[in-house]
């Protein structure tokens, strides 16, 4: 039976953790080759707009710090997990507080955050403290590169954008509107996805990139946004939004829109709604999420630990996948390193990928520890479906899945496309 740890179960009860504003402290991240038990911090979305996406990921990363303990822990110790709030972007000091509270229980790594936008807010002080940070769902492409210490196991939007606009392509529509929230990571997709449109002879008749239609983060209030793009008469929309989706939708509802087979949404709203909209309302509408189907087993393994820590099951599992990546392969470029600190799990998270010639592949953190105590160069290959990472720690090839929303307002895995990354 796999062992849990303290550190683990503290997962389960972090939507209660008290955030305190610690003094900052760097010494987690700033010794040479520290051996010290590896202890990471999360930064994932308990509340706020994207409270949604933490279940999963908390998943994710308490089922991959279970598997590494129970192999025998990094550099024989067990892993420590020190849980935070991330909260969204309509509220970054909730990001701050909980990253200053990390960095002062003297974290190495950082697993999180899920919202761009919040990463964006914490990177550089995640950066300074010689801690590395590893997304499990960031997908601004200004991101990309963006610190040596920062890494993702979700592939840029440029993979994401691209699958969406071609979606739409392929589903006959050339005259397309967008609805825009407001923010780094809404209008940079919404940006690639117009890309394709045009690159594939559409046109976007409404809220494309510079017409400056976006709307609010937290908006309400969607009667003029929605008359507008009405009245440009586009035969499909797309919505870059979070919890702002839902009033979207209503008011779309309200103006007579028709969504089957015309709407379509993104990984920041392709969510279950089957509480939030009469039967039938969301059926047909399609939407996308980075990463493969998950093979049942691991969503089981997911609900399975879920289950125990917080006693009810998961709703969906986007980013639970990555999640889980990203935290064995934290472990493995520590193990790679001989080193718990930072900035050793920095320079050797890449080569710990498959970024090195002749590497040998793994699929587990077990195998990847007794393939490097043999000598060997590894290529860790998840359950998210990744390639290594590239030179600017983003996936050098990533899936992204297409779903489609059933009669019950759920959205239904159909099928997954494979993009690479430049970089």
């Amino acid at each position: 039976m796999i062992r849990r740890s303290t550190a683990a179960r503290g997962l389960a009860i972090a939507a209660v953790l008290s955030v305190g504003l610690a003094a900052c402290s760097t010494s987690g991240g700033e010794g040479e080759g520290s051996t010290d038990p590896l202890k990471i911090g999360t930064l994932l979305p308990l509340t706020g707009n994207l409270a949604y996406l933490g279940p999963p990921e908390v998943a994710g990363v308490g089922l991959a710090v279970d598997d590494i303990n129970a192999a025998g822990g990094v550099l024989d110790n067990d892993v420590e997990v020190v849980p935070s709030d991330s909260g969204d972007g309509d509220n970054l000091a909730v990001s701050t507080n909980s990253v200053t509270d990390l960095l002062g229980q003297d974290v190495s790594a950082i697993i999180g955050a899920a919202s761009s936008t919040v990463t964006l807010n914490v990177v550089d002080s995640v950066t300074e403290a010689g801690v590395i940070q590893v997304s499990p769902a960031n997908t601004s492409t200004t991101l990309s590169g963006y610190s040596p210490l920062f890494a993702r196991t979700a592939p840029p939007d440029t993979v994401q954008g691209q699958a969406l606009g071609s979606l739409m392509l392929d589903d006959g529509h050339m005259k397309v509107a967008f609805l825009t929230m407001q923010d780094d990571y809404a209008t940079g997709l919404r940006d690639n996805v117009q890309k394709a449109v045009e690159a594939g002879g559409g046109e976007v008749v409404y809220g494309a990139t510079g017409d400056g239609t976006e709307f609010a983060q937290a908006e309400t209030n969607f009667s003029n946004v929605v008359a507008d793009a009405l009245a440009a008469k586009p035969d499909a929309i797309a919505i870059f939004a979070f919890e702002e989706t839902k009033a979207a939708i209503a008011e779309l509802v309200t103006q007579d829109w028709e969504f089957a087979g015309k709407t379509y949404l993104c990984d920041g709203n392709t969510a279950d709604y089957s509480k939030d909209f009469d039967k039938g309302t969301l059926e047909g509408v399609k939407g996308t999420i980075p990463g493969a189907d998950a093979p049942e087993d691991f969503k089981q393994r997911l609900t399975d630990w879920y289950q125990e820590e917080n006693g009810e099951e998961l709703a969906d599992y986007a980013y639970g996948p990555e999640s889980y990546d990203a935290a064995i392969l934290i472990a493995l470029a520590a193990v790679r390193g001989e080193g718990t600190d930072g900035q050793t799990i920095a320079d050797n998270i890449r080569a710990v990928s498959g970024s090195e010639e002749g590497a040998t592949p793994v699929s587990t953190f077990e195998e990847g520890v007794a393939a490097l105590e043999a000598g060997d160069e590894i290529a860790y290959q998840g359950v998210s479906g990744i390639g290594p990472l590239n030179e600017d720690n983003d996936p050098s090839s990533a899936f992204v899945g297409v779903y489609e929303y059933d009669n019950a307002n759920k959205n239904i895995w159909t099928k997954v496309v494979e993009g690479s990354v430049e970089g």
